[in-house]
């Protein structure tokens, strides 16, 4: 089993930046065996959507909607994966969830609120 927390939402004018934090914990095994960590958002009345990933060799994805504002890195491999939300839009406004691959499952976080007003 792999816990993952996150912190760092919160409410921001446009414009502004934070930083979310995913910290990934449980057994070793679990840990190692993390092939990928990520996140994803949800708007009220919407599905979720993907937002960045980074894999254990280091690989970056972004979604298109985020590309050049947003960065995604990690810290110990896959322990701890951080996401600096740069010139955030009030579309930016969801819960952002943390997500971590390993062996074909999915973990997830329990979500973490980003409002960005206007």
């Amino acid at each position: 089993q792999v816990q993952l927390v996150e912190s760092g939402g919160g409410l921001v004018q446009a414009g502004g930046s934070l930083r979310l934090s995913c910290a990934a914990s449980g057994s070793i095994f679990s840990i190692n065996g993390i092939t990928a960590m990520g996140w994803y958002r949800q708007a009220p009345g919407n599905q979720r959507e993907f937002v960045a990933s980074i894999t254990r060799g280091g690989t970056v994805n972004y979604a298109d909607s985020v590309k050049g504002r947003f960065t995604i890195s990690r810290v110990n491999a896959v322990i701890t994966v951080y996401l600096q939300m740069n010139s955030l839009k009030p579309e930016d406004t969801a819960v952002y969830y943390c997500n971590a691959a390993r062996s074909g499952v999915n973990y997830w976080g329990q979500g973490t609120q980003v409002t960005v007003s206007s």
